[in-house]
This record gives structure tokens, sequence and C-alpha cells, in this order.
């Protein structure tokens, strides 16, 4: 995904630092007792300026369950449930309980492929109609000669379309994977066809970890999950997990999805015919075996499934971060592996390193992920992961000050960033939406935000000035210094103008979230009643205002037949409805 695409769905008005402060523990000795590293990890979630632990998180954040696994030192150290596994039936999340894994399935598909390739049964890189018996993929002028490969589609390098899906309810028409491929009714997606060449870009496409699925299964002449459980999940010892829809037995150790606002997704969960891309139950003591593996097999230890020869092949990453079903980032030194996922009603998220043996799982029966990176931080600073600890350079004003300008999107002319040298470190502010988020140094030129596992990394030219950033391992900006910056005249509003613009808003697509404007002098006073956080609009129009210190961020009312202030658009892309 491209930095457009970090909007948050959430109505963010408080413009606080993102830069975390959470307990430093490089130098410290990780203590010997276990239960002192829950303890530290459930106490020390930092978010919104403070520390809280995890209960009192999720109770703000309205997460009904949370599932956790930590490893350190190649072992699974410990695997803990939170909250509510269902709400009505009082189910508590237990180490055993499965979640939806919905997008980590593509990273044990991608190592089922890969062991055909290992097999010699398949080649990574030859075209894929070679294996495909039941379906062939429709190429069209768009991809002219060249042919899409299990390395694209595994990669998100294909260039096809379909990004994700959506599921079925139970007791609806669920399609065939046949129907999925061809957008064929009941599917509810369009067709998995070629939107630009393979090998363009990085673009993520679920359709594609389709049609690897389709492969494996012509390939094997097995079911999908069968083929999944005999070369993957059995020999990793995943004995819990599977790709098929769960049965009546079943049912009571498993996570009820839940929407933002705690409401129970019709029939507790969907139904993904598309199980490459989407389907697998598990649990983070399931999925850290698949992480062990890795690990070792990485290191030429272990060998349960793939080799050493091709557990490399799996991390080399093919286009921009992303590999065989997983994507791969660096943090100074450290290199990890990494997938999140997200279905209705579920969100989640894995990570482990190339060299120490360290990894987490986190899985939630909730839409809510902001506990996900929350918790991936008080882990990785309680374990002393790489690289997410204090890196111990601090650059100074005067040093920062050589980043600081406008930079252009080489990928959309239309997108500039900014620059800014903080006393917290360097501030970057997307000029589309003026978002904010500061990095802390990881070298002279490279620079991380913890909680968004976001790197930037600078170069110069050849007269040794700042020229261009890379962010997140793929996109590039130019330093563009002719590049002039909004400027916006404050006006002044009478206190019956302003007093006409008050009351209680509501994120039209999230019920739950209720800001306060109250008329002050000269400007609009806005409470966030969900979290507490506070600013200051100022009027440019009657209608019209934007963050006092920051005036790419507007708020614009609108206004109904009568007169009446109806609606507020925030940030060009949230709507909020008056609460009467």
């Amino acid at each position: 995904m491209s930095m457009k695409n970090l909007l948050f769905p959430v109505f963010l008005l408080i413009g606080h630092s993102i830069l975390l402060t959470a307990c430093q523990r490089d130098s410290a000795k990780l203590p010997e007792d276990v239960e002192e590293r829950i303890n530290l990890v459930e106490n020390s979630i930092q978010a919104e300026g403070r520390k809280w632990t995890i209960d009192q998180r999720m109770e703000a954040l309205k997460i009904p369950g949370v599932s956790v696994g930590v490893i350190h030192n190649y072992k699974l150290d410990w695997a803990k449930g939170y909250g509510l596994a269902d709400i009505k039936q009082k189910r508590e999340v237990t180490p055993s309980t499965l979640f939806q894994a919905a997008s980590i399935s593509k990273s044990l598909t991608g190592v089922g492929l890969v062991k055909l390739a290992q097999d010699n049964k398949v080649r990574l890189d030859e075209d894929v109609n070679q294996y495909l018996k039941s379906w062939k993929f429709p190429y069209n002028e768009i991809t002219g000669n060249d042919k899409i490969t299990l390395n694209n589609l595994l990669s998100h390098s294909a260039g096809l379309t379909v990004h994700g899906f959506r599921g079925y309810k139970k007791g609806r028409p669920v399609p065939t994977v046949l129907q999925v491929l061809n957008g064929e009714v009941p599917a509810n997606n369009e067709p998995v066809r070629s939107a630009e060449k393979p090998n363009t870009r990085m673009q993520y496409s679920g359709g594609g970890t389709t049609v690897a699925q389709l492969v494996a299964m012509d390939v094997s002449g097995k079911d999908f999950n069968a083929f999944m459980k005999d070369e993957v999940l059995d020999p990793l010892g995943m004995k819990s997990s599977f790709y098929r829809v769960p049965n009546e037995s079943e049912q009571l150790n498993l996570a009820t999805g839940y929407l933002y606002d705690k409401t129970e997704v019709p029939g507790k969960y969907n139904i993904h015919p598309e199980q490459g891309a989407a389907s697998l139950w598990t649990n983070p003591s399931d999925l850290a075996k698949y992480i062990i593996e890795t690990q070792l097999s990485l290191r030429g230890q272990s060998s349960k499934v793939l080799n050493q020869e091709f557990t490399r092949k799996r991390l080399t990453t093919i286009k921009d971060d992303a590999a065989l079903g997983v994507f791969i980032h660096s943090i100074g030194k450290a290199k990890y592996f990494q997938h999140s996922g997200a279905n209705e009603g579920f969100r989640c998220l894995y990570i482990g390193d190339f060299d120490k043996g360290n990894g987490v799982v986190i899985m939630v029966n909730s839409e809510n992920n902001k506990i996900i990176p929350e918790l991936l931080l008080a882990v990785a600073q309680v374990y002393a992961w790489d690289g997410y600890s204090d890196s111990g350079i601090k650059l100074s004003q005067e040093k920062l000050k050589e980043y600081e300008g406008f930079y252009q999107a080489a990928f959309n002319s239309d997108f500039f960033l900014q620059m800014v040298a903080t006393e917290k470190g360097l501030m970057l502010r997307q000029l589309w939406d003026g978002r904010e988020i500061v990095f802390e140094a990881q070298s002279e030129f490279e620079f991380f935000n913890k909680e968004m596992q976001f790197p930037l990394k600078f170069s110069r030219d050849a007269k040794g000035n700042i020229a261009e950033v890379l962010a997140f391992n793929r996109d590039v900006w130019k330093r563009d210094p002719t590049f002039q910056p909004v400027v916006k005249k404050v006006i002044n509003l009478s206190p019956e103008q302003l007093k006409l613009l008050e009351g209680k808003f509501r994120v039209k697509n999230n019920k739950e979230l209720v800001a306060e404007l109250t008329a002050k002098e000269g400007h609009i006073h806005v409470r966030q009643l969900w979290d507490g956080g506070e600013l200051i609009l100022v009027p440019e129009s009657e209608l019209s205002f934007f963050v006092k210190d920051n005036p790419y961020r507007t708020v614009k009312f609108i206004r109904d037949s009568k007169g009446n202030v109806v609606e507020i658009i925030a940030f060009g892309r949230e709507v909020l409805e008056r609460v009467e």
C-alpha cells in the first residue's frame, strides 16, 4: 500500500504526537520468570500519552477479546487470552480459542505453494497456466506476452484485480472457487483479471492468492483444506488450525466476530470460499509454530516443511517489501517477516525476526485493531527487540533541519509531504490531509516510527544535499524546493455565527464516535467524547475551518435547505452527522 493509503478509518481530530514513550529495556535484563514477563507486557501499553493495562485498553477501545502468543529464543514463551470470545454466552478467550486469521492465511498458503516447488511439482517462475487444469487465467492485451507466475501471485506483483473479499453470511449461497475467479453469481466480487502488466509494482490482490489456491488444488488433486492439512498444518504441528468451514462440534471454541461498536457479526462470522486468501481458523499458539519453524529453517536447523533453500526463497522480496505470502521490513540492521489480517469482525497480526528467534501473534475479535500495534510495541520493548528499543542516536536540531522541506511523490505528482524538525524527532506531515507522524533516527539517513512500523530512508544528491526519501521501502518522494505551501487567513466570525455550529456530531459509519463542538471566542473547541482528545478549529469562511497550526486539516460544515448545520466533512474524508 502506498503512503496515500495510510489514513486510519477513524476521525482523528487530535494532533498528538505518535512518537511513543514506551519503557526502554535495551539496557535492562529480561526477567527470568515468565510471569514477570507477562506482567510487564500487560502493564506496559503506551497510548494517548499515558500507560494502560491490557484490560483498561480493551475496555476503552470496546474490544471484546484478545489472544496473544509471544515467541522468545525460538520457543513459545507464553500464550494467553483476555476478555470474551462471545459476549452473549459470556465465554472467555483462552489460548486455544480459534480466531479467523483473515489475510494471515496467505502466509501459510505461501508455504504450501513453495512446498510444491520444493517437491518439483511446480516452478515458481513459470506460467501458472501450465499447472491450472480446471480453469485457465484469461490473458489479455494488458499482459501482452508477459506471463503470470506463482512468484507474481504470492508477492502481489501479478498486476491483478480484487484486493480483498467480504465473505458470505451463513445460510446464504456460497460460490465455488471458479465462480469467485470469474466474478459469477453468487460471488460478490469482480472477476480476477489483469489490471496492469505483471512485475510493474506491488499491487495487493487477494484474487491472485485465489488463483494460487486453485494451482494447489489442481496440482495436488485435493480440496484446499486437505492439501494444507497434509502438506503444511500437520507437519508444523498446527493441529487446531484449518481452512474449512467450522463444524458444529467446534463452535464453542470459536471467537465470535464483532464490529467497532461491539455489534455481533450476523451469524457470528463470515464464510470465505477464497480459502487461500482469507479462511484460516487458528490461534496464536499454532501460528507461533509456523513462525518458529520459519526461523529455524532459515538457520538450517529444521525442515518440517521447507528446507533452508526454499525458506530463503519464500522470504526473498520480489517487489517492494513483498515476498512469497509474507512482507519483509527492516529496522536499522534488524529484519522481520510479517503479515496482518482483517475479516469482518476480526483483526490480527504476526511478526517474527530473522536472527534472534523473537516474535508475537496478536488476534482480536473486533474491527478495532488499535490495540494490536500497541501490544506489539509493549512486547518488543519488554523483550528488547532489535530496532524497537531506543536506537541511542540523537540527531541535533541543526542536523534534523537538513531534512526539512517539501517532497513530491514520484508515483503521483498530486501528493506532497512536508518534513519538519521537532524536539521529538523528524515530523512528517501529509499535506493532503494534515496527518502528522513523528520519526526517530536509526542512523544518519534512516528514521523509523515504531507504532506504524514505518521506515524512512533519505539520500543525498551529487552536491551532498538531501534529495529524496524512500518510504516503506517502496515509495520514492523527491524533494521540491520550488513548492509553495498553503497560506490560509483566519477571519473573524461573530459569536452568533459560531453559536450556530455548536452541537454533538457522530461519525456516520461508526455511531460510537461522537465529538462535541462548542463556540468559543473566535474559534470552535472540539472534544472527542470517546477519548477526551481536544483541538481548536479556526475559521477561514463562515462554514470552512481548519485546525489551528495545521492548515491542511480542514473541517467543513454542511447546511440543509433550512440553513441548519446537519453534517461535518472532516479532513476531506470523514462525514459526521449532527446528533439531535
